[in-house]
C-alpha cells in the first residue's frame, strides 16, 4: 500500500501547490503567513477529528518528541510560500522536488541497505527529470522575454533571490523527510498516527501565532472564511500529509522520491488552469519522471 499512498500524497500536494500559487500575491508581504494560518487551521481540525473518530489517546509529549521533524517541515513550507510570490510555480516546483533525492541519499548513507537496480534507476531518472524540467523552464522563459523584448516582471524574475527560496525549501524539506524516515521507518521512534497528530497540532499552533501576528500586531485585514484558494490548498495539503505519513513509515527511502515528484503534477495543473503551454521537451521530461515513478513502484513490489 505504500506505493498507492505515495502516489495519492503526490497528487494531493501537486494540486495544493496550484492553490498556494493562486494564494500568493507579490503585493502582499504577509501572504505566506496567511497560508500558514489556513493550513494550521485545517490540520488542527483534522487532528482533533481523527483522534475522536479513531478513539486515539494522544500523548502531548509526542509533539515535543516529533518537534525536530515538524520544525523542518513547517520551516521549509513557509520558505516555499514566500518564494511563490517571486517565481513561477512551474519553475519553483521542479527545483523543490530535488528534496526527494536528498532524502533518499541521506537514508542510504546513514542506514545502508541492499537496493535493486530498479530503485537506483528510479531515483536517478526522477532526479534527472525534475532538474531537466527546471532547466527547460528557465531557458524557455529567458528566450521568450528576449524575443519579445519585455521587461521581466519582478514577481517572476529569475534572480538569485528568487531561485534561492525553492533551493532552501529542497534542502530543508529533504532534511525533514530524512528525519521522518529515521523516526517512522528506521528507528521506529514514534507511531505513524502519533506523528501525524503531533505534526498537525504543531502546525495549528504555528497557524494561530501567524494569525495573531497578522491581525493583532500588524493589523492587516484577514478573514479566514473568505480565503478560498488558501483554504483549498490547506485541505489538499492535509490530505497529502495523511497519506505521506503512512507511505514513509512503510518504505521511506523509495517513497520519498516518488512523493517529491508531486511538482510534476503541479506543472501540469499550472499549465491547464493558468493557461500556460508545455513544449515537447517538457512533456518528455514529465514522462521521464513518470517512468522513474513506475520503476520505483515495480521495485517496491519485487
Amino acid at each position: 500500500m505504500w506505493f498507492l499512498f505515495s502516489i495519492l500524497a503526490a497528487l494531493s500536494w501537486g494540486a495544493a501547490n496550484l492553490f498556494y500559487k493562486k494564494g500568493s500575491t507579490h503585493t502582499d508581504k504577509y501572504s505566506h503567513l496567511k497560508i500558514v494560518t489556513m493550513v494550521g487551521l485545517v490540520m488542527g481540525i483534522h487532528a482533533f477529528s481523527y483522534m475522536f473518530i479513531k478513539d486515539i489517546a494522544f500523548d502531548p509529549f509526542d509533539m515535543i518528541r516529533y518537534l525536530p521533524v515538524s520544525f523542518l517541515y513547517i520551516l521549509s513550507m513557509t520558505i516555499g510560500f514566500i518564494g511563490l510570490r517571486y517565481i513561477e510555480l512551474s519553475i519553483s516546483a521542479p527545483v523543490q522536488n530535488s528534496s526527494g533525492a536528498v532524502t533518499a541519499i541521506l537514508l542510504f548513507i546513514f542506514f545502508p541497505r541492499e537496493i535493486s537496480w530498479f530503485d537506483i534507476a528510479g531515483v536517478v531518472i526522477i532526479t534527472v527529470g525534475v532538474f531537466g524540467l527546471a532547466v527547460l523552464e528557465k531557458r524557455a522563459e529567458t528566450a521568450a522575454l528576449e524575443a519579445d523584448k519585455q521587461v521581466i516582471d519582478p514577481k517572476y524574475q529569475i534572480s538569485f533571490l528568487a531561485i534561492i527560496f525553492p533551493i532552501m525549501y529542497a534542502v530543508i524539506d529533504g532534511l525533514g523527510s530524512f528525519a521522518d524516515g529515521v523516526y517512522l521507518d528506521e528507528l521506529k521512534l514514534i507511531a505513524e498516527e502519533s506523528a501525524l497528530i503531533a505534526y498537525e497540532l504543531t502546525f495549528l499552533i504555528c497557524g494561530i501565532l501567524a494569525f495573531l501576528y497578522v491581525r493583532v500586531i500588524k493589523k492587516q485585514k484577514f478573514n479566514i472564511f473568505k480565503e478560498r484558494d488558501r483554504g483549498y490548498a490547506a485541505i489538499l495539503e492535509t490530505t497529502g500529509q495523511f497519506f505521506y505519513v503512512f507511505a514513509m513509515a512503510s518504505n521511506a527511502m523509495i517513497a520519498a522520491p516518488i512523493i517529491a515528484a508531486h511538482g510534476i503534477f503541479s506543472v501540469i495543473l499550472s499549465r491547464i488552469f493558468l493557461k500556460e503551454i508545455l513544449s515537447a521537451k517538457q512533456y518528455r521530461m514529465i514522462l521521464l519522471v513518470m517512468l522513474g515513478i513506475v520503476l520505483l513502484g515495480i521495485a517496491g513490489e519485487m
